[in-house]
């Protein structure tokens, strides 16, 4: 069996041996897919974790499987699929980035998650009227042209970006469970984006959103996206963070000019100083964008099992090579600068740092970048 292929549906078995992993403490998705790399299949990676978590300075616990088990009956009674990285119809586009959530739930129309093509749209929460009139003219035009609009069902820029497309197509990204709207004035909105287009997440259903699950989310906009168009961003804001995610994914990044005197203009701006496409009209992101088709989308970086003999070698005991910690201070460097550092073969060290990782040691960050805790 061949690491880059895929399945209809993992076994009802592995799937919760999957869930397991992702839900226990500390098990972030590059941790996840690194584990399924090495042991093979979610069940033997769960085997390990004890061992593994044992190492912890802080004692640890693998997430409870009832739990787990009621997670997914409560997702099935709420009438989302759970597509598990690696499945067949796991999008994608999403399944290409480095830290892909193992686990994406999803509501409506399934087909919208993994269209031909699709734009990202985000800006600002509190967007100008012209701001407004400029996401719902593009979104409108976009989804004509066959294009799915991403978005997270924000106020401002976002709900303008939904509205507009629902014609067409359009999907939402939910930073808390996929029962949990918000913000509450667009509940509306997100029903008929449910019964139109399509909502996921990568939360467990009754998921309250906190701040730190935005810029988790954000990454699913651009991970689901082609490209991604700014309009109107501070310069410190969630839009920009997308847009960070989009570069490091390989996704074009658009943005619409603004006024040097008005805030929410800045961070665009920016963005087109440093290399954006700067869109003023529709025509603008579909002139770049009439070239995607020869831009061949790379396959899916599969999470299912590998041939028996990885499994065999990923199975015995490794000793954990000297002094690698010692290479690492609290400031971030990147995975690919420690092996050059450390002298040893890529794959020791990708092992190490998972171990390290687990025990708590090592901090990962953006970009492949890593750091002590």
């Amino acid at each position: 069996m061949n690491k880059t292929e895929t399945f209809a549906s993992f076994p009802l078995p592995e799937r919760r041996a999957r869930l397991q992993l992702i839900r226990t403490d500390g098990i972030g998705p590059i941790l996840f897919r690194q584990l399924i790399e090495r042991f093979g299949t979610g069940q033997a990676a769960l085997d390990a974790l004890p061992a593994l978590l044992a190492k912890r300075k802080r004692p640890a616990k693998v997430a409870s499987a009832d739990l787990c088990e009621r997670e997914l009956e409560t997702a099935h009674k709420l009438g989302a699929e759970a597509y598990f990285l690696g499945e067949t119809r796991y999008p994608h586009r999403l399944a290409a980035i480095e830290d892909a959530p193992p686990l994406l739930y999803a509501l409506g129309d399934l087909d919208h998650i993994t269209p031909p093509a699709s734009l990202g749209i985000v800006g600002a929460r509190n967007a100008s009227a012209s701001g407004i009139k400029l996401t719902k003219a593009i979104a409108c035009e976009i989804a004509k042209s066959a294009i799915t609009v991403v978005s997270g069902l924000a106020r401002g820029i976002d709900t303008a970006a939904h509205e507009a497309a629902l014609e067409g197509s359009t999907v939402a990204c939910v930073a808390g469970g996929l029962d949990i709207i918000y913000p509450q004035e667009n509940t509306k909105l997100y029903h008929a984006i449910r019964e139109r287009g399509a909502v996921v997440s990568e939360m467990p259903p009754g998921t309250q959103p906190q701040a730190r699950h935005f810029p988790r989310r954000n990454r699913i906009i651009s991970g689901l996206s082609d490209g991604v168009l700014i309009i109107e961003a501070a310069e410190r804001s969630g839009s920009l963070i997308t847009a960070r995610f989009a570069a490091e994914q390989g996704r074009d990044v658009f943005a619409a000019p603004g006024s040097p005197l008005d805030p929410r203009a800045r961070g665009g701006n920016k963005l087109i100083k440093d290399g954006a496409v700067l869109v003023q009209s529709t025509d603008d992101i579909l002139d770049e964008l009439r070239r995607w088709p020869e831009l061949a989308v790379a396959p899916p970086k599969s999470a299912s099992p590998p041939t028996k003999t990885v499994l065999e070698v990923a199975d015995k005991p490794r000793a954990v090579p000297e002094g690698m910690l010692s290479l690492l201070s609290h400031t971030a460097i990147h995975v690919d600068e420690l092996i050059r550092m450390s002298g040893m073969k890529a794959e020791e060290v990708l092992v190490t740092l998972m171990e390290h990782e687990i025990a708590g040691d090592i901090t990962r960050h953006a970009g492949g970048k890593i750091s002590l805790s």
